[in-house]
């Protein structure tokens, strides 16, 4: 008799992002003719850098000669690619060695993916709030009870809240857990972790044998040279830490699909020695994942050379610009802002303690402004809302001229 995995009926509610899409298509229907302002979920909307296009039509084409066309690549991603990826981390003086280096088609993938490699009696602890796939793919794999709907928690996972007295950036847990997530820059504050705020967690990890799983996705947007853009930045990570990264939102590739996760040898854990964390993961990728499309690795080796980088850079000040612009609009409103000056999110505290979806729904039917709610991120998201700076700038501008007009504070 065949039977269903029991733990997703365990899942609190739908997916955020789907949920907000359900949402915003009933209210078009309502309102046709009405034109909505999309600043919710964070999906890149410039056209991939001149120097990837290039990169992604040559390899096209050398797929289309017998002599120059090639099949499965190495599990852990092209060689050309890997050390372009290497040669980055070297630049934040890290030295990666090429087998501790996966390529992937994404951080979330990854994140979510991640955790297969850990046992099941693995106590988790997150950021809260927190990027939802953190919490979901646990809650898939079994390690978590039931959902709390008073709480909006889960027994079995060790919530770290995020608010304002604590800067966005939480205490170490109290308790001993397995496996910690940390996101910097944060998805959905906008926080970004500084040297000795990491350091406290990388002595935290090393001390009980606990592995931190690092996304870091948005660091690309990290201006501020004094933050660092790697756990790895902090000595002793690379025996506690495992880093996600992605080419979607520094180069575009939110449709193209491409990113990588750095296992190190050195990592450890109570029951592992040294080098088995990395030899798992790569079982993993072998044995579920045939590797990213070939023709996409060379777009992002393009994206990583110095011609490539100038031009996404210009796609990522180009969407800082659209942070200030949304920032510089919500606070001349009276609204409490955080992020957005090095992560292209805006973290907006609700006005008057309304709660997050109250005023999603709000600037919906007022601005016609789609948005985020921060409950969708974890309870101690409740009273936020997350305004995403990744679309185009005129989009952009119109709707912060549609809340400054019509919005009701």
């Amino acid at each position: 008799m065949a039977t269903i995995n029991i733990n997703y009926d365990k899942l609190g509610a739908g997916y955020l992002f789907p949920e907000i899409a359900r949402r915003a298509k009933a209210f078009a229907e309502k309102h046709p003719g009405v034109e909505l302002h999309r600043l919710g979920i964070g999906d890149t909307t410039q056209p991939l850098a001149p120097s990837v296009v290039r990169a992604l039509q040559d390899a096209a084409e050398r797929l289309s000669k017998g002599d120059t066309y090639t099949g499965y690549g190495d599990y852990e991603g092209e060689k050309f690619l890997r050390e372009a990826i290497r040669d980055a981390y070297r630049e934040r003086k890290v030295e990666i060695e090429l087998d501790e280096i996966f390529v992937s088609d994404g951080a979330k993938s990854d994140s979510g993916n991640i955790q297969t490699i850990f046992g099941p009696e693995n106590i988790i602890a997150v950021q809260d709030p927190a990027y939802p796939v953190y919490v979901d793919t646990n809650v898939m794999a079994g390690r978590t009870e039931s959902f709390n709907t008073v709480t909006g928690q889960y027994a079995g996972i060790v919530y770290m809240p995020c608010h304002e007295h604590n800067d966005f950036f939480p205490e170490l847990p109290s308790e001993k857990v397995d496996l910690i997530y940390l996101c910097s820059p944060n998805n959905p504050t906008g926080a970004v972790a500084t040297k000795q705020q990491l350091t406290q967690f990388v002595e935290y990890a090393r001390q009980l044998k606990a592995v931190i799983i690092f996304d870091a996705a948005y660091s690309a947007f990290i201006s501020d040279a004094r933050l660092p853009r790697s756990i790895y930045e902090i000595p002793g990570a690379d025996e506690c830490a495992i880093e996600v990264n992605s080419f979607s939102k520094s180069a575009g590739f939110t449709g193209v699909r491409l990113g990588w996760s750095v296992v190190p040898k050195s990592l450890i854990t109570e029951d592992a020695p040294a080098s088995k964390l990395n030899a798992l993961w790569y079982r993993r990728q072998s044995t579920f994942f045939n590797g990213a499309s070939n023709i996409v690795q060379y777009g992002g080796a393009a994206a990583l050379s110095p011609k490539g980088r100038r031009e996404c850079q210009a796609i990522v000040d180009y969407y800082m610009q659209n942070a200030r612009i949304i920032r510089d609009g919500l606070t001349s409103l009276g609204l409490a802002c955080f992020g957005g000056d090095n992560a292209p999110y805006i973290w907006a505290k609700t006005p008057n303690g309304v709660r997050s979806w109250d005023f999603f729904d709000k600037l919906l039917r007022e601005a016609h402004v789609v948005t985020t709610p921060g409950s969708g991120f974890g309870p101690a998201g409740e009273g936020f809302i997350r305004f995403s700076a990744f679309g185009r700038r005129e989009s952009t501008e119109r709707a912060m001229a549609s809340i400054r007009a019509h919005l009701k504070t």
